[in-house]
């Protein structure tokens, strides 16, 4: 059996490649081994507590190596030590350690017991293996409410509501006692689906079996919320009577923003002490509704309460000063930030091409991959630039980011970077380009995406190209029948090339289909 720990090694591949990074490791290495050394022979209890604090302060590189050195130790391992060693390994990179482990267990007869299973339930979860977590569930003799909760996490975590919805159905079919955690996962599948009714009953669940409503309010308010009903979220707020705590605030503050309800976000965080998640929120608000005033008056309270550190908070004030048009504001806060992600450099990028700075944006976008931060563009950043280089007319600009993508960074372009790159190609009088890139997208064998057929139009009737742009007008209407501005865009087509005709008998089956035309806005 110590033989397994030589198959366990550090996956280098795994993590940065830089040589801080691999000292850092070699660092904690050394000081497992210290602390190995320091607690007495074959005491095992000690041991699993120690893999159990590292995995409540997630060192899970530590709980890693200390695990290494009991098994090469010959210990008897058991279900305790497995169990924070599993947790370790669903938040470390590559599944190949928690196959190790499962493996081990299996020999060693501890892959039998619910704690156990549960965590292995766990782990596959996180990895994205959403079926062998369910095989793992299904192997279980005996399963507490702690293993549904788990199959519950798992389908939400996935994105799917409905089964996990059908798992709290089995449960209640099974006679499981619920907790807590039950409801509030009930609650988000409800909230996933819309399901207004579901989620009320799951409400009058709550107060029959006389559940802690403070203890749920916080899903309730989330669930309310996400269903327009943010009157009765706030109802629910009103009836708890002072028995409220930041998080609930801070989640009925989201609320009202999801909702268009800034009087109501704003009232709210000015009965608090303000924290780093009741700003991004509010944030958001002064963002859609471009309030400048008020975006200011957070950005000095951050400042005041020392959050300027935080970077995603960072971020939100970037983005509110991009969108009230104060993009020297936006840049300034760039250069400060303490720590810049990709969502900082997308942003800031996103924002001179949003305002038709497009050459700053490629200059930022270069500077991005020359400071040697570590951060590397993704495919939304890709998006940005591309944007950029079509409101600017960036042509040749525009054709090297989108090769890019693929031949430097391994990635591949979407949907809707074709459809900026046909934008920027159809404006600058590119079409037989354009239609090079639409064959490259077909010659695949899938139906092409809304957004490309869009920017083809959009591209046709910039260069009169009458018979491929009804060919792909046609396309746009069989995919989506029921969208008004493929009626609006087809009907901007025909009236570019005089067919007046086919105008009128479009905006006839608007009429007859109750289509209407969104509404126009701005942030100015």
């Amino acid at each position: 059996m110590c033989r397994f720990v030589r198959s366990i090694n550090f996956p280098a591949r795994a993590y940065n490649s830089n040589t801080n990074t691999i000292l850092n490791i070699q660092k904690r290495s050394v000081r497992t081994h210290q602390l190995f050394d320091e607690i007495p022979d074959g005491d095992l209890r000690s041991l699993n507590s120690q893999l159990a604090a590292y995995v409540r302060s997630r060192n899970f590189l530590a709980t890693w190596a200390l695990f290494c050195h009991m098994h090469s130790a010959c210990l008897n391992l058991n279900a305790y030590t497995f169990t924070p060693v599993l947790g370790a390994c669903s938040s470390l990179p590559g599944p190949q350690r928690g196959k190790q482990v499962h493996a081990l267990m299996i020999k060693t007869g501890f892959d039998e017991g619910t704690i156990t299973k549960t965590a292995l339930m766990d782990m596959y979860s996180k990895y994205g293996r959403l079926s062998e977590s369910v095989k793992v569930f299904k192997e279980m003799e005996f399963k507490d409410v702690v293993t549904w909760n788990a199959l519950l996490s798992s389908f939400l975590r996935h994105g799917l509501a409905k089964e996990a919805f059908d798992v709290f159905e089995a449960m209640r079919t099974e006679r499981v006692e619920f907790s807590e955690f039950t409801l509030c996962s009930v609650l988000k599948a409800c909230a996933s689906l819309k399901a207004l009714q579901q989620g009320k009953q799951v409400h009058c669940l709550v107060v029959v079996l006389g559940r802690d409503l403070v203890v749920l309010s916080t899903a309730l308010i989330d669930f309310y919320s996400v269903v327009g009903r943010i009157d009765q979220a706030m109802k629910l707020f009103n009836a708890l009577d002072g028995r409220v705590d930041q998080i609930m605030k801070n989640s009925l503050i989201s609320g009202c923003v999801q909702n268009k309800k800034y009087k109501e976000a704003f009232f709210i965080m000015g009965t608090m002490r303000p924290n780093v998640v009741a700003l991004t929120s509010t944030l958001a608000a002064c963002s859609e509704n471009s309030d400048l005033r008020i975006g200011k008056q957070i950005h000095c309270a951050a400042i005041r309460f020392g959050f300027t550190s935080d970077t995603q908070l960072c971020n939100v004030l970037l983005d509110m000063y991009a969108k009230c048009g104060k993009i020297s504001n936006a840049r300034l806060l760039f250069d400060a930030m303490y720590q810049k992600d990709v969502i900082s450099w997308t942003s800031m990028i996103d924002a001179y091409g949003s305002h038709g700075y497009g050459l700053k944006a490629l200059e930022l976008f270069k500077k991005m991959g020359e400071e040697g931060s570590g951060v590397l563009p993704n495919s939304v950043t890709f998006l940005a630039v591309l944007s950029a280089c079509a409101h600017s007319g960036l042509v040749e600009e525009g054709r090297k980011c989108f090769n890019s993508m693929r031949e430097k960074y391994g990635l591949y372009p979407g949907p809707e970077h074709y459809a900026c790159l046909i934008d920027t190609l159809g404006r600058a009088g590119q079409i037989e380009e354009v239609w090079c890139l639409y064959d490259d997208i077909v010659k695949n064998g899938t139906k092409t995406p809304t957004p490309v057929l869009a920017a083809l139009v959009n591209a046709c009737i910039l260069n009169l190209d009458v018979t491929r742009g009804e060919f792909a007008a046609k396309q746009l209407l069989e995919l989506e029948p029921d969208n008004p501005a493929n009626y609006v865009l087809l009907s901007n087509f025909y009236a570019a090339i005089g067919k007046w005709d086919s105008v009128g008998n479009l905006r006839g089956i608007m009429k007859k289909k109750r289509l209407a035309k969104d509404i126009g806005s701005s942030w100015v």
